[in-house]
């Protein structure tokens, strides 16, 4: 499974939170719209290979590419229908010149079937939620450190199993 995610350097809140009575909660904010793309997949017996791009386009997908190859070897990757995914003639050159690498897709506005999805789902919430980046610096540098630590060890296949809607 493969998928990719836009991280901002900016605190996301949660519409609820525990304050004293009476008070109001101090959030800081940097105000800052800057990004950073984070790569994802997780293999069937528990790998797993994260990188960060500072854009999502056919390019940085093609390098990812063959970070997965270097990484897995011979692989079957379960991808989303992103434009630089399936639309792009740079991938599909890369595919053909690479048989061990064969990209295959998920159902159309299928999220559910991409355990990945939930990676994102547990790393925004432990890096961003009330939390204050000072820079996209120190988030790069957080995402980095937590993506290359976190163990997930989540069954792909269960996802992959999932029923639709």
């Amino acid at each position: 499974s493969q998928d990719e995610s836009i991280f901002l350097a900016d605190a996301v809140f949660r519409k609820k939170m525990w304050t004293r009575k009476g008070t109001r909660p101090v959030i800081f904010v940097n105000g800052n719209h800057q990004k950073t793309v984070v790569f994802g997949a997780l293999s069937h017996d528990g790998r797993q290979l994260f990188r960060q791009y500072e854009r999502f386009d056919q390019h940085c997908f093609v390098d990812y590419l063959k970070q997965i190859n270097k990484k897995f070897g011979k692989v079957l990757i379960f991808a989303d229908r992103a434009p630089q995914h399936y639309k792009s003639r740079i991938v599909r050159q890369y595919l053909k010149e690479n048989p061990d690498v064969i990209l295959d897709w998920f159902p159309k506005g299928s999220p559910q079937f991409n355990a990945v999805e939930e990676v994102w789902k547990q790393g925004k919430y432990t890096l961003l939620v009330s939390q204050y980046q000072p820079s996209l610096d120190n988030l790069k540098s957080r995402i980095s450190k937590y993506y290359r630590t976190t163990r997930f060890r989540l069954d792909i296949r269960k996802y992959m199993q999932r029923e639709d809607g």
